[in-house]
């Protein structure tokens, strides 16, 4: 009998399964959101809610228990220096389940894991960067007569012929 037995243990074996929970809320923490089943996704949350409750402690031995768990560094300094701080007013529930219908190939039941605050930045590019509005375009009028290659007017020019001399 399974009697008080928490865990879930999804037909694996005890190192497949801490290994896919180590994989899984490295990227969690990493992107901030995932796509996963939904019986993985709910024994995510505990990983997840334990990870950025070490994050939220910041000492030395919390940074180690995070890094049996989590083997990126990258993901472990993010954890305390963005994840910690961001949750620190939070008692708990950091990960939002968003169920999103079911697997095309064995309909199994996915969902979205992200965690919660802030939104996340999606890497879209854009197509041109916008022109500041200080500076002006020019007028087509006014560049028709000049040509890119000739020089501005001898009264427009500032120096001495010495100091032009120089910078040729």
């Amino acid at each position: 009998m399974r009697h008080g037995v928490s865990g879930r243990k999804l037909n694996r074996t005890t190192s497949h399964r801490l290994a896919m929970f180590r994989n899984m809320v490295t990227s969690l923490l990493r992107h901030e959101q995932i796509y996963t089943t939904v019986p993985k996704a709910k024994e995510l949350r505990r990983w997840t809610d334990w990870m950025i409750t070490l994050g939220k402690r910041g000492d030395l031995h919390a940074r180690r228990q995070a890094l049996a768990s989590v083997r990126d560094k990258n993901v472990v300094h993010k954890l305390f220096t963005e994840l910690g701080p961001r949750f620190q007013t939070r008692q708990g529930g950091y990960t939002r389940l968003t169920k999103v219908g079911f697997r095309r190939g064995d309909a199994s039941p996915m969902c979205l894991v992200q965690l919660i605050g802030e939104p996340v930045v999606s890497k879209k590019k854009t197509s041109r960067p916008e022109p500041s509005p200080q500076a002006p375009a020019p007028s087509p009028v006014a560049t028709e007569g000049a040509s890119p290659s000739s020089s501005p007017p001898e009264a427009e020019k500032s120096g001495t012929p010495e100091q032009e001399k120089q910078s040729q």
